[in-house]
């Protein structure tokens, strides 16, 4: 492709549609030009906010001359459908977080985006922003030695409201789940990122504060890393008050730790002490966009871009996306039959 700016076109108009918007207006190489939703509402003022065209034809938003790149940010089970049109189109596809409800859809739109010659990225911009990709250094450089153990929490809060509301949340069909799959699978990835990889997983999960919903709303789990180390992970939309969202890692020669998005690299008492004096207050609260920032996921946009125009696969890749999709999908496997699950299991027809 040439330097000129790339056409993109954002699919579905709920809440994380204007954060992909905003972050896209930022990009050095992208061009907001066109919306779709099935809602005319939305559509006339996504219009009037942006200036980009709004389509309530999904047909005629692909067919638009000047759209490379299809943005989806529609309810997570429906990205298969969606992100297949768009491949068939020539399109590029980018997927909002996660690539799909089940491995299986996943696999279906790789393969779609494949044989159709466009690049499929999914959007994890938590691992764009400054202190996480710190973190994954520190950790990759041996700079708290060897790794033997980990924690994970997303102790959060969402109200009735926050499901009535948009009622495919929490339903297994469109949303996949509930707090593992929606609210937890940034903090999932990054975990899979920053550890190597997960190889077993074991898991409890129940609905305690959300009667009305199918999915989870609480959920705890152990698991062994593909480096032999072991961790826990935990998800919650039922804490009042709602924690930072954090994650540990430990190794022989100190701890690597990401409180909300800083990192602290601690080795002392002193550097403890001044973690814990300077902690970052929770962002889990019933909105789920507060103190929403627009850096990461442009960064990511930046790096999507760099990647079609260089003819190389994009991260987060499909592929690379369903090593999260694994781990929510091993834990509810688990927390089902009471077993063990081995992840490598459910990715082996998906590896080639």
């Amino acid at each position: 492709m040439s330097d000129k700016k790339f056409g993109i076109g954002i699919v579905g108009l709920g809440n994380i549609s204007d954060v992909h918007a905003e972050a896209i207006k930022l990009t050095n190489d992208g061009k907001l030009v066109s919306a779709y939703s099935s809602t005319e509402k939305k559509v006339k003022n996504f219009e009037e906010s942006y200036g980009a065209k709004g389509y309530t034809s999904y047909e005629d938003f692909l067919k638009d001359p000047e759209l490379d790149i299809v943005s989806i940010c529609t309810p997570s089970g429906t990205h298969l459908d969606f992100g297949k049109a768009a491949a068939e189109a020539g399109k590029h596809v980018v997927v909002e977080k996660p690539i799909e409800v089940t491995l299986k859809k996943a696999g279906a739109l790789i393969d779609s985006c494949k044989a159709n010659g466009v690049k499929l990225a999914v959007i994890y911009q938590s691992r764009f922003s400054e202190d996480t990709i710190k973190m994954k250094q520190a950790i990759d450089n041996g700079e708290i030695g060897d790794v033997f153990m980990s924690t994970a929490s997303v102790k959060w809060f969402r109200d009735q409201e926050y499901y009535t509301s948009s009622p495919w949340r929490g339903t297994f069909k469109l949303d996949g789940g509930g707090a593992v799959i929606n609210q937890s699978i940034h903090t999932i990835d990054l975990l899979v990122w920053m550890l190597g990889g997960i190889d077993s997983v074991q898991a409890y999960k129940g609905t305690f504060t959300h009667p009305t919903i199918e999915a989870e709303d609480n959920a705890v789990s152990i698991f062994r890393t593909k480096s032999g180390s072991i961790g826990t992970f935990v998800a919650s939309t039922s804490i009042v008050p709602p924690f930072p969202r954090r994650i540990e890692v430990f190794g022989s020669e100190g701890s690597a730790v990401l409180d909300e998005s800083t990192f602290r690299l601690l080795k002392t008492e002193d550097d403890l002490k001044s973690a814990k004096d300077s902690a970052e207050d929770a962002t889990g609260g019933s909105s789920p966009l507060a103190h929403f920032k627009f850096d990461p996921h442009k960064n990511q946009f930046n790096a999507i871009m760099n990647a079609i125009r260089e003819d190389r696969d994009p991260p987060v890749s499909g592929t690379d996306s369903l090593q999260s999709l694994a781990f929510v999908e091993g834990l509810y496997k688990s927390a089902d039959s009471g077993e063990l699950v081995k992840l490598d299991n459910l990715l082996e027809k998906y590896s080639k």
